[in-house]
């Protein structure tokens, strides 16, 4: 029996050792990667959401919800690792581990497969258009700010700035390998970085009053806390990408692991900035603190330069899952000799449709809400906890604790889902409301 098992381990499908990378990221730019998929404008909204929320409540709920997120990575990896092996591929993708679980699951579920593939990958595109959408908004508050204090003569709407950036924003999503793109991630996490310091260096650059401040916030405010949390932490749908194109995958799970290092900064720099930054401006923060900052100091002007920046750099890496999902589709039917001028034009009018979806929306808090609320439950959450259980429906565990705990996973995400949409549409009629007053 034993040498029958040896024998079998020894013969087992190692996808690692059929994985040809063509240009394989390193351990230290995958984590780069991830932690600026996650990190960004959510990190700077990270003092908002503490302002809904309260310190006490902020700082244990961005703990509670980073440790439920880096989970649901994992899980995500391990299953979509186990379907590779089965399957007998060298790497899976996030739609595709769906398929792949239901295929191979109870015989109940395996005529939903597809409805599950699609389904997912309609949760990655529409969550990461979202995504590319709120950094369009970010980009041109940022340049507003520092135009209309230095060039009042020229003072237009955010929608125009959003409508400046697109030839720059086209031409940068032009980037099609992720070993590239890492380079500009870790561009962007250095300007991030200045951008966080500078922050604090206003926090603290006068004495903090922390009397007034909320330990616990209104409960009716807490679905937005959630939403920008989990906004900030997940970058779930790069996740698949960044892990399929590591030169040692084995590293992205088990400790200390990509995964493990990158969630634990990123929990960290999160929890910082969000509590001092509410202990800093209180109640009238704004979607990025860097908007709160003082736009005559030259640190500030700093400050707001580098944020764009960083986002501008991110932008290609948050887009090319959408371009991934489109590549994937289409190429099979597109001749070899179009394939370039179809990647070319495929790109560009993506990058159009995002920034006119920001154009016709710039709200940022609300916008960050709802992708975080409705997306992100959707894509880091929910889905996660249901193809865990589907796929180890024959084995889970010990009196089912992994069905007892995905079900909590997946409530948790709906709860998320419900309350965080209903609490941001209301207050998104009220600002359009006022507007018409």
């Amino acid at each position: 029996m034993t040498t029958e098992k040896k024998k079998s381990d020894k013969d087992e499908y190692d996808p690692f050792e059929h994985r040809q990378v063509e240009k394989p990221n390193s351990d230290l730019r995958a984590t780069a990667n991830i932690i600026k998929a996650s990190l960004g404008s959510g990190l700077l909204a990270g003092p908002l959401a503490f302002s809904n929320a309260g310190w006490g409540v902020g700082i244990a709920g961005t703990i509670i919800i980073g440790i439920i997120c880096g989970h649901c990575i994992h899980i995500l990896v391990e299953t979509s690792r186990d379907c590779c092996k089965i399957e007998k591929k060298p790497s899976m993708g996030y739609a595709e581990t769906c398929r792949s679980v239901f295929t191979n699951g109870p015989k109940g579920l395996r005529p939903y497969a597809n409805a599950a593939s699609v389904f997912a990958e309609f949760s990655l595109l529409s969550t990461y258009v979202g995504v590319c959408c709120i950094y369009t908004v970010l980009i041109s508050d940022s340049i507003k700010q520092l135009v209309d204090r230095y060039v009042p003569s020229a003072i237009l709407p955010v929608e125009y700035y959003c409508l400046i950036i697109l030839i720059p924003l086209c031409l940068l999503c032009q980037i099609k390998y992720l070993k590239f793109l890492a380079i500009f991630s870790l561009l962007a996490n250095i300007l991030l970085v200045a951008t966080y310091g500078i922050c604090l260096y206003y926090i603290f650059g006068n004495e903090i009053s922390f009397s007034d401040k909320k330990v616990a916030g209104n409960p009716a405010r807490y679905p937005a806390f959630i939403s920008t949390v989990i906004f900030a932490m997940e970058g779930i749908g790069v996740v698949m990408p960044v892990e399929n194109a590591m030169k040692k995958p084995k590293h992205f799970l088990g400790f200390p692991s990509v995964l493990v290092v990158a969630m634990s900064i990123i929990v960290f720099l999160y929890g910082t900035l969000g509590m001092f930054g509410y202990f800093r401006y209180g109640d009238v923060l704004r979607g990025s603190i860097t908007l709160n900052l003082p736009i005559e100091d030259w640190p500030a002007i700093c400050a707001k330069i580098f944020i764009a920046l960083s986002i501008f750099f991110t932008y290609p890496l948050q887009f090319f899952v959408v371009i991934d999902i489109f590549t994937k589709y289409t190429e099979p039917y597109i001749k070899k000799k179009y394939i370039l001028p179809t990647q070319v034009v495929a790109r560009t009018i993506g990058v159009c449709c995002c920034v006119a979806i920001g154009i016709a929306l710039p709200l940022l808090e609300q916008i960050i809400n709802i992708v975080g609320a409705f997306f992100y439950s959707t894509l880091g959450l929910i889905i996660p906890g249901i193809i865990q259980t589907v796929f180890r429906w024959n084995n889970l565990g010990r009196l089912n604790w992994i069905l007892w705990k995905n079900l909590f996973i997946v409530l948790f995400g709906l709860l998320c889902l419900i309350s965080g949409c209903t609490v941001t549409i209301m207050d998104i009629i009220k600002i359009l409301h006022s507007k018409t007053e």
